[in-house]
């Protein structure tokens, strides 16, 4: 059981380090939109008790929100 957990973390952690290496060329708005829509879906799936629906909904308007405010 301890090997696979460990697994399961060490391949999160490099799914992590290389989604962070891929936003370095990303532009100030881009990163606003992609930070947007992660708040909104963490906010949807909470506000709707983990609904997909609610999830991709927020995910939806936080990116929306996100690409208006970036600069």
């Amino acid at each position: 059981m301890k090997t696979t957990q460990r697994f399961a973390y060490s391949a999160l952690i490099a799914v992590m380090l290389t989604g962070l290496g891929a936003c370095s060329s990303m532009s100030s708005q881009d990163k606003s939109t992609a930070v947007g829509a992660g708040v909104g879906a963490v906010g949807g799936a909470a506000l709707t008790g983990g609904s997909t629906v609610g999830t991709i909904g927020g995910a939806a308007v936080g990116g929306i929100i996100g690409h208006e405010v970036g600069d």
